[in-house]
């Protein structure tokens, strides 16, 4: 089994091109449908930890359930922000990827080569 493990979903471009990158690089990960199978609220605090970003760098901006939530507001903590990701799983940004050399959100696919092996 791969040590190598990306939050994907296939309807989404730059997953879509980070997985492919990936196996160029000759890794095959461990594919984990975000959507289908989500995080857990730890899991998702210490991806978002490891990969250096904030929970608001990590939240989806794009589609028309962000602007439903009102997530857009700045007075919105960091736990409301969250309970958005968790109750929407579509709302987590991707790709995360997990590898030995670290985590990070590959936005841009480009991001990925930071934590390549070798």
């Amino acid at each position: 089994m791969s040590d190598v493990t990306i939050w994907h979903n296939p309807s989404c471009g730059t997953s879509r091109n980070t997985l492919a990158m990936l196996r160029e690089a000759g890794i095959e990960p461990h594919v984990m449908d975000y959507q289908k199978t989500p995080p857990d609220r730890a899991t998702l605090q210490a991806a978002i930890a490891a990969a250096g970003i904030t929970v608001r760098q990590a939240l989806r901006s794009k589609g028309e359930l962000y602007a439903q939530l009102g997530l857009d507001n700045p007075a919105l903590s960091d736990d409301a922000l969250l309970d958005a990701m968790l109750a929407h799983p579509i709302l987590i940004e991707r790709p995360f990827v997990f590898a030995p050399k670290g985590v990070r959100l590959c936005r841009p696919k480009e991001k990925l080569l930071e934590i390549l092996p070798g």
